[in-house]
């Protein structure tokens, strides 16, 4: 009985050193599993190991959470923010059109991405982890480019004239917004690399990305790197140089030059299917200008195709058009008005903002070059995000995925900042 009673608390540290360990193995899991999901998130078929990544680091936060094994903060200046674009949202499913769809993609699409935000922002949580996570886009993106040229002209045996894209993949407008990211990232690092293996990974990623930006033939993917790289210029003006002039050197080699032209470009401004497309939704805007239609997206072809058919045949000559109908407007900001109405849009436009300020904030006063020079790497892939935005539909998927990823860097270097001063 004596050896019993001796051994019990001997037993008691041993479950508890056990379960101290499981409990720091499920916590070193969390950015393993993130990060293979942020990893794979430009490719197609592989939802499975998305969503087993997602749900399963979903399940252990709440799980640490739940047994305080875990720091987990909503501490961010997107908080508010978010909250109200959220509280916005959810008054609207009591009036969309299509409440089910709208319901799903409530969870679906936004609460789940607001989901990911935070988990990023407090497992991506220090400098090196901010650095691993730009790795990870980075080779992720240029396989993507590189593997998705190769497909394309060489296995498919595609033209070289015609317009990369991916019918089951990603569409032309979707490879120019994936590639964007990874390429600006790696140019940010390759400035200040100093290994060569490295700057060898990055130059090839650099040159896989551009090139398949370009073959998209998009203005939009084109107007996004001349204003990313614009932005960029200002702390890496040698970087930023040499690749606007490579990339003017590409195009001019590459069948996008004919998409350049002045005559192109005045009739893709004035004369595209898109402007007539953005003219009949802003009168469905203006039907439920303040509640919107729903935030579900199947609400476009489900509830208003027919009305977008009548506003666009109503008022302008139907030889204009293609047959195609489009069932969405090829732009965010119409897509959220239409979907949200104009409040949601300008609660839309408060996060941008904001994240905008906090960029501005650690550009001018960060604490260090490596957050001034990150601050506006993020923030020139925000503005040829939002470029991008201006000619296509991209808040969902893979897309929806980017920018709330370049949200929860810019909050992770918003966080290493504020530590720093602290510190100081």
């Amino acid at each position: 009985m004596r050896n019993k009673t001796l051994n019990c608390p001997a037993r008691e540290v041993k479950n508890l050193v056990t379960s101290e360990r499981a409990f720091e193995f499920l916590k070193l899991s969390i950015p393993i599993l993130m990060g293979i999901f942020i990893f794979f998130n430009p490719f197609s078929h592989t939802t499975a190991i998305k969503e087993i990544c997602f749900y399963l680091s979903v399940f252990i936060v709440l799980f640490l959470i739940w047994f305080k094994k875990i720091d987990f903060s909503f501490k961010s200046p997107l908080t508010l923010p978010f909250a109200l674009f959220v509280i916005w949202v959810f008054i609207g499913l009591f009036f969309a059109l299509d409440k089910e769809n709208s319901i799903h993609d409530f969870r679906a699409h936004l609460l789940k991405y607001l989901a990911l935000y935070y988990i990023l922002i407090n497992v991506f949580n220090s400098k090196k982890s901010f650095e691993l996570l730009s790795w990870l886009i980075i080779i992720s993106g240029g396989i993507f480019s590189i593997g998705g040229i190769i497909y394309f002209y060489i296995i498919s045996g595609n033209s070289m004239f015609s317009r990369m894209g991916f019918p089951d993949i990603a569409s032309i407008n979707n490879v120019g917004i994936i590639t964007l990211f990874p390429f600006l990232l790696s140019l940010n690092r390759f400035t200040k690399e100093s290994k060569l293996r490295q700057k060898v990974i990055l130059l090839v990623v650099l040159a896989g990305t551009l090139v398949g930006m370009l073959l998209t033939q998009t203005i939009g993917a084109i107007l996004g790197i001349i204003f990313s790289l614009v932005i960029l210029s200002f702390y890496h003006k040698k970087g930023a140089i040499m690749f606007f002039l490579i990339l003017v050197i590409i195009a001019g080699f590459l069948p996008v030059k004919s998409r350049l032209a002045p005559n192109a470009l005045e009739n893709k401004f004035f004369h595209d299917e898109r402007v007539c497309i953005w003219s009949a939704y802003f009168k469905i805007i203006k039907d439920r200008p303040i509640i919107g239609s729903g935030f579900g997206m199947q609400t476009y072809e489900k509830k208003l195709l027919s009305k977008y058919k009548q506003y666009r045949y109503k008022t302008t000559d139907p030889i204009k058009f293609k047959t195609h109908v489009f069932f969405t407007p090829h732009n965010m900001f119409i897509d959220t008005a239409v979907r949200l109405g104009l409040i949601g849009l300008v609660l839309f436009i408060n996060i941008i903002f904001m994240f905008t300020y906090m960029s501005f904030k650690m550009i001018k006063y960060g604490q260090n070059d490596f957050i001034r020079k990150w601050a506006l790497c993020l923030f020139s892939a925000l503005v040829g995000y939002l470029t991008q935005a201006m000619f296509a539909d991209i808040l969902i998927s893979a897309q929806l995925i980017i920018l709330y990823t370049i949200f929860a860097m810019g909050t992770v270097l918003w966080r290493v900042n504020a530590n720093l001063q602290q510190t100081a």
